[in-house]
C-alpha cells in the first residue's frame, strides 16, 4: 500500500524529457522542507491505495512515460516495488528524488532524477553524498538555484566531482526568484557543461499548482 497525493496526465516540465506527455504519480510525504517548495500540499494530503489500484489507473492513460514524484517518493518503502512493477509492465520510469534517500535499492532500469539540495534550499545538510557514486549516464542531477551563491556552490560541486561525466546536469532557477536569462549568462561566462532548464509547466499553465 502507498499513500498517493494525486495521479495525473500532463506535459513533462523538466529534465531531458521536457515537453513529452507523461503520467505522474505523486506520493504523499517528505521529511525535507525546502524554502522554495511548490508542492507543500503533498506533505500530508493523500489516500491509501494498492499497487493494483495505481497501476490500473495509469494504464488507462495514452502514454508509456511515468514519473514517480512527491513530496519525496522514496520516503515510502513501497515506492521501490511500484517502480519495478511499472518497469516490468513496459513503462519508462522516472523517479524524482531529493537525494537524501540512498538509491541503492532503486531498480537500476529506472531513471533517477536527483535534486541536489543547494544552500538556498535550507536542506543542504540532508544530501546523501554516496548517491553521487550511484548515478549512471541514464540518470540526471538537478540543481535548483535561487541566487548567485547557490550558483557558485553548484558550479564548484559540478567541477570538483566532474559530475557532467557521470550523467546530465541541469541547472534550474527558482521560478519567480531568479531570472532564467541571468542564470544562463552565468553558465555561459563560466563555460559550464550543464543544461539550463525552466519549469515548462509553469509557463504552459501559470498559476495552476496541481495536476500539471
Amino acid at each position: 500500500m502507498l499513500t498517493v497525493n494525486e495521479i495525473f496526465f500532463s506535459i513533462q516540465g523538466e529534465g531531458t524529457r521536457a515537453g513529452r506527455p507523461c503520467v505522474f504519480v505523486r506520493l504523499t510525504g517528505c521529511p525535507l522542507r525546502c524554502v522554495w517548495c511548490d508542492t507543500a500540499y503533498a506533505f500530508h494530503e493523500g489516500t491509501r491505495r494498492s499497487e493494483d489500484e495505481i497501476m490500473a489507473e495509469v494504464e488507462k492513460l495514452p502514454c508509456r512515460l511515468l514519473e514517480l514524484t512527491g513530496g519525496e517518493p522514496l520516503s515510502q518503502p513501497g515506492a521501490f516495488t511500484l517502480v519495478t512493477r511499472a518497469l516490468d509492465a513496459g513503462w519508462e520510469v522516472l523517479v524524482e528524488t531529493s537525494g537524501h534517500v540512498l538509491l541503492d535499492r532503486l531498480d537500476r532500469r529506472a531513471v533517477a532524477i536527483m535534486d541536489v539540495k543547494t544552500p538556498g534550499s535550507g536542506e543542504v545538510h540532508a544530501i546523501e553524498w554516496r548517491n553521487f557514486e550511484l548515478l549512471e549516464p541514464k540518470d540526471e542531477a538537478k540543481f535548483v538555484i535561487a541566487d548567485r551563491a547557490d550558483y557558485e556552490w553548484s558550479r564548484d560541486l559540478v567541477r570538483e566531482r566532474r559530475l557532467q561525466e557521470r550523467c546530465p546536469v541541469l541547472f534550474s532557477p527558482v521560478h519567480g526568484k531568479l531570472d532564467p536569462g541571468v542564470l544562463g549568462r552565468w553558465i555561459l561566462d563560466d563555460g559550464l557543461p550543464v543544461r539550463l532548464q525552466v519549469q515548462l509547466h509553469k509557463y504552459l499553465w501559470p498559476g495552476v499548482e496541481r495536476g500539471v
